[in-house]
């Protein structure tokens, strides 16, 4: 698998709000709720001036009320935009690790307990607001990218005496689920919970389709990269942003 492949994915999966198409970079918009879907992806052959590029995209953003944030990855282009960028001031934030598991070799999950819904569902919503302190004004906006996701989607609860420990997402597209909004209650951590409902959101990855998995983690997030490592999955590559003012991850 071409691991550029997998950022398309992830455009995909994690929709912004609006997109411009700027001479092979995408700039992505979703009034600030979260780096991802509020960046610069040099992800395509880029013919203008790289310095030029870089101020045109701050007054592109700053018109709309954000700091430009970069997302850097092995398949910029121009291969130089990393060091253009550290020279115009701009440091690196949340080094992030992409990783990646064959569905073949994953184990069913011993804990079964769990709601499944296909689309956007205020139940899900209102347990994953609950569980990652998500801000009320961000919520919306949320709501909104969710819905934007074209791709089978599963929106999955783990249950433990009825009551929800833990809440992610998968998506599904082209042999492969990505898993986005993976959480556990802090009460409930380090008791194997977050396990079982990555291994029943696979197994639901595997009956609509996926071969394989990935995901990204923060690359100093060592608990999630224990649990993740458990399950299976292993570096494919590295990414970082370049910011000069602070947005949520």
């Amino acid at each position: 698998m071409n691991h550029k492949h997998i950022e398309e994915l992830s455009l995909n999966h994690w929709p912004s709000l609006s997109t411009l198409l700027y001479d092979g970079w995408l700039l992505r918009f979703a009034n600030g709720f979260t780096k991802r879907a509020n960046s610069i992806h040099a992800l395509y052959h880029s013919t203008g001036e790289t310095v030029r590029k870089i101020t045109e995209c701050e007054k592109i953003y700053s018109a709309n009320g954000l700091p430009a944030v970069f997302k850097i990855t092995p398949f910029i282009h121009p291969e130089d935009l990393d060091s253009a960028l550290d020279q115009a001031g701009y440091s690196v934030v949340d080094a992030t690790s992409v990783q990646t598991v064959d569905l073949a070799h994953i184990r069913k999950p011993r804990l079964t307990s769990v709601q499944i819904y296909e689309r956007p569902h205020d139940e899900w919503l209102n347990n994953y607001y609950k569980l990652n302190q998500v801000k009320a004004a961000d919520r919306i906006t949320m709501e909104r990218m969710l819905s934007n996701i074209k791709t089978r989607t599963g929106f999955i609860s783990l249950y433990d005496d009825e009551q929800v420990v833990a809440c992610g997402l998968g998506v599904v597209e082209r042999e492969y689920i990505g898993l986005y909004d993976i959480v556990t209650d802090v009460r409930y951590r380090n008791r194997g919970f977050g396990e079982q409902m990555i291994l029943n959101l696979l197994s639901w990855g595997k009956e609509h389709g996926a071969r394989f998995s990935y995901l990204a983690v923060v690359a100093n997030n060592a608990p999630a990269l224990r649990l993740y490592s458990k399950i299976g999955y292993t570096e494919n590559y590295k990414y970082w942003y370049r910011v000069k003012a602070l947005i949520p991850s």
